[in-house]
């Protein structure tokens, strides 16, 4: 049988590799969110927004590490690495397609549902290990990631007819 301090030691370890995990997946949205930022151009509503939440996204990263540095722990660059990479192949397949920033923010909308349960399970973990420091940390993050997903999700009608809307014109970029 395991000790109650083993016990705790596991479920510290566990959250330590959560926080790794989420340091990671920022550093693939903003990878993501920069590449995709940067090909928006008819569409100046949706770019303000993706700017706003890069600016959110690389201080949330900041405060990730303010969580690992708690635990004298840095974050995984081979992970964050390995978050970029696949940022990268996420871009470069959106581009292939005709209807790119209509899937862009489909694939948002999917990411940051992501990071909702992401930060919800770190919220449970750290409460978990009584590390109220982590826990306020990821509930302010949470508020931001739920507040980029219910932008794109009230946007993408708004969104899809504004690309139909420019598809249909002859010699009008769509696209992006």
């Amino acid at each position: 049988m395991q000790s109650a301090q083993t016990g705790n030691d596991v479920r510290i370890e566990r959250l330590i590799e959560w926080l790794r995990d989420a340091h990671a997946m920022e550093a693939q949205a903003e990878t993501m969110l920069n590449k995709q930022a940067s090909r928006i151009e008819h569409y100046p509503e949706l770019k303000a927004r993706i700017d706003q939440h890069i600016t959110e996204t690389q201080n949330q990263a900041r405060l990730i590490e303010g969580c690992l540095q708690r635990y004298d722990k840095s974050y995984s660059g081979l992970k964050d690495l390995g978050g970029k990479m696949m940022a990268m192949g996420q871009a470069m397949g959106g581009m292939m397609v005709n209807d790119e920033i209509v899937k862009g923010a489909q694939m948002g909308y999917v990411f940051e549902n992501l990071e909702i349960a992401s930060y919800t399970i770190l919220i449970a973990a750290a409460e978990a290990v009584g590390d109220t420091q982590t826990k306020e940390v990821c509930e302010r993050i949470l508020v931001e990631e739920v507040a980029m997903a219910d932008w794109l999700r009230e946007h993408l009608p708004e969104l899809t007819q504004a690309y139909l809307t420019r598809a249909a014109e002859p010699n009008v970029e769509a696209k992006r």
